[in-house]
């Protein structure tokens, strides 16, 4: 991993998807993948990051039955 990717795991419940990771204090919530992400990048600012997404099984379904798996997931 590079000084300037994070990964974050990603899961889905009722509330909608959750990221979570060590470098976050506690768990993100959105409704969607790219609300998360931008969620997450205006809690790093000033940092740079790159974000890498590891959805986990409910997460992938949710993703899916959304209509959005043509769209990459960055």
């Amino acid at each position: 991993m590079s000084s300037n990717e994070m990964h974050i795991n990603v899961s889905w419940c009722r509330r909608g998807f959750i990221g979570s990771a060590p470098e976050l204090r506690e768990p993100v919530v959105a409704l969607s993948l790219g609300g998360l992400r931008r969620k997450i990048e205006s809690l790093m600012v000033p940092d740079s990051v790159e974000l890498r997404f590891h959805l986990d099984h409910q997460a992938t379904r949710e993703r899916d039955a959304r209509g959005t798996q043509d769209r990459p997931v960055r």
